[in-house]
């Protein structure tokens, strides 16, 4: 995952390190100046600013002090408590944060070898598909000393300050950074998928059963080395970071450290008592400002625990920001979650491994409808078809599809201004099993995710076997920007651009013929078919000019529902399209009935219920049983 990393900017870490060493001087990083710029996007600085490097700060400054862990962080005055929350989750998993801190012994400074220290750090994080290397120089902004963002709790440690600041390089400046989204920072710091999930929409507080799925998906995610954080919604400007009578912050993001099962009794009887209460470890980025319900520090429900155990959860009654909580309650006082969960893509892991399909695209504008790629959400009927699509395959008979769309990241600065996101979503279709070309008209819609003008936009679905079309968009048609497809399924769903609005012409058009009609045949069923004992396990097979459509196998009955579509495009019109019924068998598949249908685009009846024929050439005679099919023609290639 982290084998191929991308300068950021074109700025090399080892050759400017050289460079500052042989000319014996500290780096100054040209591309993101100790200047206003690099702090401010819009208004006025506040109190003077002095940048400072790390040595003028303080005596003896490191990366780490005592190594890392989530206790280092404090938010400091920009309003990035996401930011630091998704730090306090990273510094819990150590494969994680030695990633986005790369060689991090070769970055520490050297009291033995002070003229190896040259001012120059760089970190990784994953931004639009790729891993980039962010270099920054050391010098931190301070009022009176002190540093003014994010900051640890020894003065003399530095790690959170400088991936901030890089993390800041990339978002354009430091106000960038102020009220942003955990959900995307915990994306940078590993590449994983973020999902959000509303705990007041689904009631999960009342629904025991409910509560209970999610906290298996939590505990899941947590124990594959994930990252997840919790917030409490402000509806108002008041709200924000107003402090309720249970001491929790609204507004503000928490950074969950631990999932776990606690087992609850003492001694012996704890391991024969088969009770377990399901429990979050949360973490406030202000250090402080616990909540003080059941199973705080201080709470007398921790008697219930015996101290081995209490001690393994390592419980202080220390305001540190640090607290434990039922998930029950978790669900009561908060409103969010959001679950990064890294994907497993590789073959040798124990753990469910998942095919990954990234594809980047872009919304573009063009005044030509068919090479237009802007054309907003469903309620632009006119235009919704002119957006990007992209096919793909559920080859089990039902399987869980994760699906994620992200928009490119965009900077702001004092010269451009804030970046605003697109509100950005997409739907997904179920088409016919051949398709090949772009859709031009509505089809059976499986499932939708919200809109919305965040970076990235999550779903998770369940899905039966079949062919679908994924079509993602912007809210409002004429919008323009580039975005990166994620799709994750159990086996490989071969996902694709559907790029073609029409079969092309090719030299071989004149002499072979091109279609003159596109014919869409969708069988929907049959009933009373010729039975056995146990019933018919019956398929159908659709066929026009060599072309074939086949369905999944009805087990045991008279009356299948195939709901099957094909969709063929037709050189000879008045040729037939065939549709044939076969009852499945281990030596030989036996004929059950056929019929054809004309699928002239003349015929207005949609919906025809015909009875299956034998396949007598000169007097077809009638077998038991009706097919119902529904049927769509026109001359017209670009209509369905």
């Amino acid at each position: 995952m982290f084998s191929c990393v991308k300068p950021y900017g074109d700025q090399n870490y080892s050759a400017l390190k050289r460079a500052c060493l042989r000319r014996k001087v500290l780096f100054e990083d040209p591309t993101f100046p100790a200047t206003d710029d690099s702090l401010y996007y819009t208004g006025t600085p506040g109190p003077a600013v002095r940048w400072k490097r790390p040595k003028d700060i303080c005596e003896d400054p490191r990366l780490f002090v005592d190594g890392i862990s989530s206790h280092d962080l404090h938010q400091g005055q920009v309003g990035n408590c996401w930011f630091v929350a998704a730090c306090s989750s990273l510094a819990s998993r150590e494969s994680l944060w030695q990633k986005v801190i790369p060689d991090w012994k070769e970055q520490e400074w050297d009291p033995e070898k002070p003229n190896t220290y040259v001012g120059i750090f760089h970190f990784h994080f994953w931004r639009f598909g790729e891993w980039v290397d962010v270099v920054i120089d050391d010098r931190l902004p301070t009022v009176n000393n002190q540093l003014i963002y994010c900051h640890s709790s020894s003065r003399n440690e530095f790690w959170c300050a400088l991936v901030e600041k890089a993390y800041a390089k990339l978002a354009g400046c430091y106000q960038a950074l102020d009220g942003g989204n955990t959900a995307d920072a915990l994306v940078d710091f590993t590449g994983g998928v973020s999902e959000p999930i509303d705990l007041t929409e689904s009631d999960f507080a009342s629904d025991e059963a409910k509560r209970n799925q999610l906290f298996e998906r939590v505990l899941k995610v947590h124990s594959r080395g994930g990252l997840i954080s919790a917030s409490i919604k402000a509806v108002t400007a008041a709200d924000m970071e107003a402090r309720l009578a249970c001491g929790l912050v609204k507004g503000h993001a928490y950074a969950i450290t631990d999932v776990r099962k606690v087992r609850l009794g003492r001694g012996l009887l704890a391991f024969f008592k088969s009770e377990k209460l399901d429990m979050i470890r949360l973490r406030n980025p202000w250090g402080e400002r616990e909540w003080n319900g059941p199973w705080s520090d201080t709470s007398e429900e921790w008697q219930k625990v015996s101290k081995s155990e209490r001690e393994k959860l390592g419980v202080t009654v220390q305001d540190d920001g640090e607290f434990w909580m039922t998930f029950e309650d978790v669900c009561r006082y908060f409103t969010d979650i959001i679950k990064c969960r890294l994907i497993n893509t590789s073959y040798l892991s124990i753990h469910k491994t998942w095919e990954e399909a990234r594809l980047c695209g872009a919304w573009t504008r063009h005044e030509d409808p068919l090479h237009n790629r802007s054309g907003g959400c469903i309620n632009h009927k006119d235009t919704f078809f002119q957006n990007p699509q992209y096919i793909f395959d559920v080859k089990k008979p039902e399987d869980e599809v994760l699906i994620c769309i992200q928009q490119r990241p965009k900077q702001s600065t004092r010269r451009d201004g804030k970046g605003e996101n697109l509100a950005i979503g997409f739907d997904i279709y179920k088409v016919e099993e051949n398709r090949q070309y772009r859709m031009h008209s509505l089809q059976h819609r499986t499932a939708s995710s919200i809109y919305i003008n965040s970076r990235s936009v999550f779903l998770r679905t369940e899905q039966p076997e079949g062919r679908y079309v994924i079509i993602p968009t912007t809210f409002e048609p004429g919008h323009t920007g580039e975005f990166l497809l994620r799709v994750f399924t159990d086996v490989p769903s071969n996902c694709r651009e559907l790029r073609l609005d029409e079969p092309p012409h090719s030299c071989w058009s004149s002499l072979c013929g091109y279609p003159q009609q596109v014919t869409q045949v969708h069988v929907l069923g049959a009933t009373g078919l010729k039975d056995s004992p146990t019933g018919a396990n019956s398929y159908v097979i659709i066929k026009s000019e060599g072309d074939k459509v086949r369905s999944a196998v009805q087990k045991g009955t008279s009356t299948p529902e195939y709901d099957v579509k094909g969709i063929f495009y037709r050189k000879k019109p008045s040729q037939p399209i065939t549709v044939q019924i076969w009852n499945y068998r281990v030596l030989k598949d036996e004929f059950l009935g056929q019929v054809y249908l004309k699928a002239s685009s003349d015929d207005l009846q949609a919906l025809h219920t015909l009875h299956l024929r034998d396949r007598n050439s000169r007097q077809p005679s009638d077998l038991p049983g009706t097919v119902a099919v529904r049927v769509l023609s026109s001359a017209s290639l670009t209509a369905i």
